[in-house]
């Protein structure tokens, strides 16, 4: 019985010197410390560039599923087997070659559009002073959510690179007339 007597008593004094430990913690956070929450997922769905790349992969699938058929007639047209073999092989590699480059090409654009998910939250989260941003997703409650902020500051800039792309093909355009 003393035994677990005192067992109880450390108990309830670790968890006491927890508690206190806890508190002290918390009490160091300035009371103007301000934590921001981001939909992340919310976000990249919405992302016009996110769009954009969809759409491109979409293309490229069909591409690379139109050259598999041409490919695949030619191969069946052709009736020597040593022949065969070659276009066999010839348009192997032209597809692993093909495909590399798709998969090159979206993961560097993958990467550039989070480096800039990225900057436009770390930019907004500055300029409205809050000293920490958190996804959404890992936060129970608190927190100002600034998804919305973020989605529309990402299509502005957006409608801002589609217009200045549209004008520099039509000056281009208007230069090769």
């Amino acid at each position: 019985m003393k035994k677990s007597m005192k067992l109880l008593i450390v108990s309830m004094l670790a968890f006491s010197l927890g508690l206190a430990a806890g508190n002290y913690a918390v009490s160091d956070v300035p009371s103007n410390f301000k934590v921001a929450v981001v939909d992340v997922q919310k976000v990249v769905a919405a992302s016009g560039q996110v769009k954009t790349l969809t759409q491109e992969q979409a293309s490229q699938r069909e591409s690379l599923s139109k050259f598999i058929s041409k490919a695949s007639d030619e191969i069946k047209k052709e009736k020597d087997e040593t022949k065969k073999k070659a276009l066999e092989e010839k348009y192997n590699k032209e597809f692993k070659t093909k495909q590399e480059s798709i998969v090159k090409n979206y993961e560097k654009k993958l990467l550039e559009i989070d480096k800039n998910i990225s900057s436009v939250i770390t930019s907004k989260a500055k300029a409205n002073g809050y000293n920490l941003v958190l996804s959404k997703s890992i936060v129970l409650s608190g927190g100002t959510d600034i998804t919305e902020e973020i989605s529309k500051e990402l299509l502005q800039e957006c409608g801002v690179i589609r217009r200045m792309l549209v004008k520099s093909i039509n000056t281009a355009k208007g230069s090769t007339q």
